[in-house]
Parts: structure tokens; C-alpha cells; sequence
């Protein structure tokens, strides 16, 4: 079946005190996008988000960000007054999350109605730190160590800790244990809102996409739990980290940072971890987009003690192995391969061989900047077994986008499209095109469908400061443009 949908961070909500989370708002939303005639929300990764507030380097690959938490429905339960609330939640402006008002005053509130609500004694919640323990108990314990110094990353913590000494981990486990209960009870709030929003999206007939990156953050309860799962030294300290070669969006190249798999390793496991964490990502989603596929086939090394990515150099990956792992564990699964940028043969033959639909972007098919082949972009050669978008939250909004490349290229936009004028007048018919491909699943970015410029573009690789930030208003999503897409969607028979 033919479907459609919308990308939207469950951050860009247009909720109240300052962020999009798991209130009215997000089940309105859910409302909006049935009347639109769409099948699927697209969102982002929802772990907890950490330096640079961007959701792909999250303290946690299992948990969940606690800034999505309702605090309306706190206050429903009597932990949080409304008064509380409306005083630490100051928003100065609509449109843009502000991290560091909310790093501040958000965890106070929640810590507060942590110690109103006598949360050990619920069974609800002692089932699911039962059910989650294999996890959650490293993540909270890691957050209430992480909090004991200030922040600061795990690699600078006393050697005892930061090598786990068992002795050691005992001790903080007894001393900070209502700390670990609190990390626990964010949790057990985040995961019941979220499995909410999804029970309600499923009676109105959307699906959840969700999205993963590949790799963790250093700076995760991850790495520090399972050193052996990553390329670490003998002081669990990173020996090689993961990037990107240089190309033409980037001349050095790009330097993540992110510890590498020890796929030897998992491999010996039979990939127990990933099989877990696929598994876990299906309790809040129903599909399911890995960034950065080709990392499988083949991943880009660079030593972790590098400036830029220029000395990195290309290793094997599990390949099909690893998936062949997942499926044989938990079936099969709707998983989204985001196949993007240059792609070997090797790594198409990886796409294909798993069965997975990879990602077609409109702007990749006449951008001159773009390393890869611009012929697979245009939606004429779009295979069914593919999801269409105009650009994603890396790529500018597609007005930023008209207004980025060369005159040439926006009259190759022009002519494709069977269009005319400039801007504004070119986005609907360039979504139209994405639309009406043979691709069974196109989404669209809110920004494009409210045709906004960069300044409501997402993120932008490389840069630091301004990512991860935009928001919609309050009634933008408008019942005219809802009715607008509504009456494209069924044209195309979507």
C-alpha cells in the first residue's frame, strides 16, 4: 500500500513550557495528520540528549528523554502544581527550544515531582525497573555517578569508577540509591507516555517511524557499561573513533567521535547486543530508520587522538551477518536503511540483500555539491522498495535550499518539476513530485510543507549552536493546509 507521512520531532511540538513532549499537543498532532489523509509520523531519536543537544549523541542508546515527559500530566497526579509548572517554565520564544533554560529548571521540577509521588511503591513502576533491568540499572547509576561530578564525562571519573571495579560500584550503588531510583523514575514516566502516544496513534491509523543512529556517544551508559562491545585500550580509553572522508559539503572530512563496534566481538555473541537493542526500539515504534547504513557494509576509522578526519581510513563492517542475526531473533521487521551520500556497489548490494527500502532525497538529484549519483535521486528511477523525501532534518528546508544552489540547477528544478516562478511557488510542486513517485512511502518535512527557509532548518552536520532548536506554532499546522495535503495524497494514491 501506497502511504505518506510527516517528519516531525516529537521536540518541534508545539507544546507548552518550552518543548514538544508527550501532552495534548502530540495527540493533537496525531489527529492532524489522520486528517491530512497521512499513515505515518516520522520523528527522531528520542534517547536523552547530551552535549550539543543533538538526539543522535545521547547518554543512553535504551533510555528515554526526559524533557518529553508531560508535565501536565504531572500535575494531573498531584506531583506539580500548576503554579510550579508556569513559574519554571519560562518560554521566551515559540518557535526555538531553549536547552539551557530548560537543562536548568526542568530537571528541578522533575526531581520535585520525583519526591511527591512515592513512586517505589507503585507496582507499575517496580514491574518495568524489573522488566528493564538490564539496562536501566547501568543508565541510572551511570546519570547519579555522571551528576556526583559536576557532568563531566565518564572518562575523566576516578579510576575505580571509570574502570568498574565492582567494589567501587557497589559502593555508589548504596550511596546514591534514591538518585537511581529518580533515573529510574524518569523512565518509567517517559516509556508509559510514549507507549501511550503510540496505542492512540495506531487507533487513528498512523504508524510510528522511528530513527537510530548507528553508533553511541562516547559519553554513554553504553560505552561504560559494555566496554568489550566497543574498540577501546586496555584503560577503556578510545583507540579509534568514527567519522566521515572528506568531500564536497566538507573538506576535512568529518570527525563524530563516536566509539566503533568491536564487531569480532559481537560477532562471538551471535550480535546479543544489537538484537536487544533492535528489540527494544519496536516498544516505541513501528518502523524503524537506521542513519548511516552503509557503516554496516563499510565504516570510516580515524584515530581517536585526530584533529580532523583526513587520516581515517575504510574497515569491514558485520555486512549481512548482522541482520541476518536480528531477523532470525525477532522476525521480520519494517526497518528504513538511510543509504545516503556515496554509495559502493558493495554497500547497495547490502541494502539489497536485507530487503530494506533505502532513502531517495529530491534535492540530491540537482545538487552539484553531492557526492553521489544524482541520477539515482531523480523520482523517474525511484524503485518501489524505497522512501521518498524532499530532504531530511541534515538537509536545508527546501526553500533554504532553492535559495542555496546555482541559478542552473533551480531551472533543472523548474523544468522537472513542470514549474514556474521562484521560491515559495516551486516547493509545492517539487513535494508534488515527491508524491506522486512510485516509492511506497514519501514523507515530507513540516518545514517544507510550510515552506519556511533556513531558519527553521533542523540541523546542519559540522556546525554546533543552532541545531536541534526549531519548533511549530501553534496553529500553523492550519486546517487549510491540512485539507490541501489531504486532497494531494489521495490524487497520488497515497
Amino acid at each position: 500500500m501506497r502511504k505518506s507521512g510527516i517528519l516531525l520531532s516529537i521536540s518541534s511540538l508545539p507544546s507548552k513550557y518550552g518543548i514538544g513532549c508527550f501532552d495534548q499537543a502530540a495527540y493533537d498532532f496525531v489527529d492532524q495528520l489522520q486528517a491530512a489523509g497521512q499513515k505515518v509520523w516520522q520523528i527522531l531519536p528520542i534517547g536523552p540528549t547530551g552535549y550539543g543537544d543533538s538526539p543522535y549523541q545521547s547518554f543512553s542508546t535504551f533510555a528515554g528523554n526526559p524533557y518529553f515527559i508531560s508535565l501536565d500530566a504531572l500535575i494531573e497526579k498531584d506531583w506539580l502544581t500548576r503554579e510550579e509548572v508556569e513559574e519554571n517554565s519560562p518560554v521566551q520564544d515559540e518557535s526555538a527550544v531553549d536547552y539551557g533554560s530548560l537543562y536548568i529548571r526542568r530537571f528541578a521540577l522533575l526531581k520535585k515531582a520525583y519526591g511527591n509521588s512515592r513512586i517505589t511503591e507503585d507496582p507499575g513502576y517496580q514491574a518495568f525497573v524489573k522488566e528493564n533491568q538490564q539496562w536501566l540499572s547501568e543508565y541510572a547509576l551511570f546519570m547519579a555517578i555522571k551528576d556526583q561530578h559536576g557532568g563531566a564525562s565518564w572518562t575523566t571519573w576516578e579510576e575505580p569508577l571509570r574502570l568498574r571495579e565492582p567494589k567501587a560500584l557497589e559502593a555508589e550503588r548504596q550511596r546514591l540509591a534514591d538518585e537511581i531510583s529518580y533515573y529510574c523514575f524518569l523512565q518509567y514516566l517517559f516509556f508509559d507516555q510514549m507507549k501511550a502516544l503510540l496505542a492512540y496513534a495506531h487507533e487513528k491509523g498512523i504508524e510510528i517511524l522511528g530513527d537510530i543512529p548507528i553508533y553511541v556517544s562516547p559519553d554513554s551508559s553504553d560505552v561504560w557499561a559494555e566496554p568489550e562491545l566497543f574498540q577501546l585500550d586496555g584503560e577503556n580509553r578510545l583507540s579509534a573513533v568514527a567519522g566521515c572522508p572528506p568531500d564536497a559539503f566538507a573538506a576535512d572530512g568529518q570527525l563524530w567521535g563516536n566509539p566503533l563496534y568491536d564487531w569480532g566481538y559481537h560477532k562471538k555473541t551471535g550480535f546479543e547486543w544489537w538484537i536487544r537493542r533492535i528489540r527494544h526500539c519496536f516498544e516505541t515504534c513501528d518502523i524503524l530508520r537506521i542513519d548511516h547504513f552503509r557503516g554496516f557494509d563499510e565504516y570510516f576509522s580515524i584515530p581517536a587522538d585526530a584533529v580532523t578526519a583526513k587520516g581515517g581510513h575504510w574497515e569491514k563492517g558485520p555486512g549481512i551477518e548482522l541482520f541476518q542475526a536480528i531477523e532470525k531473533a525477532l522476525g521480520k521487521r519494517e526497518i528504513v536503511a538511510e543509504d545516503l551520500g556515496y554509495v559502493t556497489d558493495s554497500v547497495r548490494q547490502l541494502v539489497n540483500d536485507t530487503g530494506f527500502p533505502g532513502m531517495k532525497l529530491l534535492e540530491f538529484a540537482f545538487d552539484s555539491r553531492d557526492t553521489g549519483a544524482a541520477v539515482d535521486y531523480l523520482p523517474h528511477n525511484y524503485t518501489r522498495n524505497s522512501v521518498a523525501y524532499t530532504g531530511t532534518h541534515d538537509n536545508a528546508t527546501l526553500l533554504g535550499w532553492l535559495d542555496e544552489i546555482l541559478p542552473e540547477e533551480r531551472e533543472a528544478v523548474k523544468a522537472y518539476c513542470c514549474a514556474d516562478g521562484e521560491g515559495q511557488e516551486l516547493t509545492w510542486p517539487m513535494i508534488c513530485t515527491v508524491l506522486r513517485s512510485v516509492s511506497k512511502l514519501a514523507v515530507i518535512p513540516m518545514q517544507d510543507y510550510l515552506s519556511l527557509g533556513n531558519e527553521a532548518r533542523m540541523n546542519k552536520p559540522s556546525t554546533n549552536g543552532n541545531n536541534w532548536k526549531w519548533r511549530l506554532k501553534e496553529g500553523e499546522f492550519s486546517e487549510t493546509l491540512i485539507q490541501k495535503i489531504a486532497k494531494t495524497v489521495k490524487l497520488y494514491g497515497r
